[in-house]
């Protein structure tokens, strides 16, 4: 008999899973930031900061008590966290590193291709020559190594010239890693100065690491299909991912999961406790947060649209004309809803936040208790990212949704 998962229950379990089941109001400090990013898996990592840096905001809205301290301190001076890549620039437990020793093998074939094809040539003749700089001169930053005269003034990662392309092709195959960041540019050093040496020495069997990415990506997930599996690290292929699960030593079992309207299921590996897993878990906080754009929750948007009924898009590469929401639109989550979503954006020379537009999903109103509840959680987001004024407008919202 198959196992069939109604759609609150496998919401719950997926924002349990994603650390946003707990108390966000406790107290915590660097240890409990810590733990959470190991739960998560991993905190992606990125430069827009309309209202605050998406890591910030990912950490805070589990936490209310985080402080940018905490990270920087478990990144820079404990160096229990590094920087890599996932699917994107990420912040990931150093304890995972040997992992991404096997990821570093395949990059550096990938890389190479992919950066040349697209223009970026010349850097890997200079690989030897950055690495030497880098150790006699210690943590480098790209500007140290950029030439006096570049022969375009066309901005973007496109134009960066060889030796910047040269030290990120560095940090993406590990022979580097981010020493520390000054005004988010990254200063590199060498892999063996900044990883902790129990975990840049150690190593695993390709078996082992296969294992581990198909089996941590499942637990993070919860349930998932062999695609979604391979998808959270990016780690290992689909075609990896599959024969994994459908191997007796994987534990898993097939489900049905269903859709937000119900309209749909589909299958999914569980664990065959799954139900009793679902049954104790905590009730769900019923504070209203405000994700960021690159939250984990949404990092694969069909699974977002099919459990949640949200269909989300970042629109910062979108032409403003053909924008349907904004440059930069956050989620907003009440209970095990995604309720709508907010532009919004800091204006730090008069320190307040702006508030310029509010959409909400359909069937969910507008009501008193709502206000107030969003009203709450901006103060709080002030708060956070330093903003002192905050008296704000929320009632320009869209009903027609």
């Amino acid at each position: 008999m198959t196992i069939l998962i109604d759609n609150k229950s496998a919401r719950q379990l997926f924002l349990h899973r994603h650390g946003l089941g707990n108390n966000p109001a406790s107290l915590c400090d660097k240890s409990d930031i810590q733990r959470l990013i190991e739960n998560i898996g991993f905190v992606q990592v990125d430069s827009i900061r309309t209202v605050e840096r998406a890591h910030h905001l990912i950490l805070f809205s589990r936490h209310q008590t985080y402080k940018h301290s905490m990270l920087y301190e478990l990144l820079e001076k404990d160096a229990s966290l590094f920087e890599n890549w996932t699917h994107d620039a990420s912040i990931i437990p150093s304890k995972y590193y040997h992992y991404w020793k096997h990821r570093f093998e395949t990059e550096k074939i990938a890389i190479a291709e992919r950066w040349e094809k697209w223009g970026r040539k010349g850097f890997t003749g200079i690989s030897a020559q950055t690495i030497d700089h880098i150790r006699k001169n210690g943590p480098t930053f790209s500007r140290d190594l950029k030439p006096a005269e570049k022969k375009t003034a066309k901005p973007g990662w496109w134009d960066w010239h060889p030796q910047k392309t040269s030290m990120e092709y560095l940090w993406r195959t590990g022979k580097t890693a981010i020493s520390y960041r000054k005004n988010f540019q990254k200063a590199y050093d060498l892999a063996e100065r900044v990883i902790p040496t129990e975990h840049y020495q150690s190593e695993v069997s390709r078996e082992q690491f296969t294992q581990w990415a198909c089996s941590s990506a499942h637990r993070n997930l919860g349930f998932a299909t062999h695609g979604e599996i391979a998808a959270f690290w990016n780690l290992v292929s689909p075609a990896t991912a599959k024969s994994w699960a459908e191997h007796p030593n994987s534990g898993l079992i097939q489900a049905e999961i269903q859709s937000f309207d119900e309209k749909a299921s589909k299958q999914v590996w569980v664990r065959p406790d799954i139900l009793e897993t679902i049954r104790k878990l905590q009730v769900l906080p019923r504070r209203l947060r405000i994700l960021s754009p690159f939250d984990p929750l949404l990092r694969d948007r069909k699974r977002a649209e099919f459990l949640f009924g949200f269909d989300y898009r970042i629109e910062v590469f979108v032409p403003q004309a053909k924008r349907k929401y904004g440059y930069y639109v956050f989620p907003i989550l009440q209970n095990d809803r995604i309720i709508g979503r907010i532009d919004m954006k800091a204006d730090r020379k008069n320190s307040h936040l702006n508030i310029r537009r509010i959409w909400l999903e359909q069937r969910i109103k507008w009501s008193m208790a709502r206000k107030a509840a969003l009203l709450s959680e901006l103060k709080r987001i002030s708060r956070f990212t330093g903003l002192a004024n905050q008296n704000f407008e929320v009632d320009a919202f869209d009903d027609t949704h």
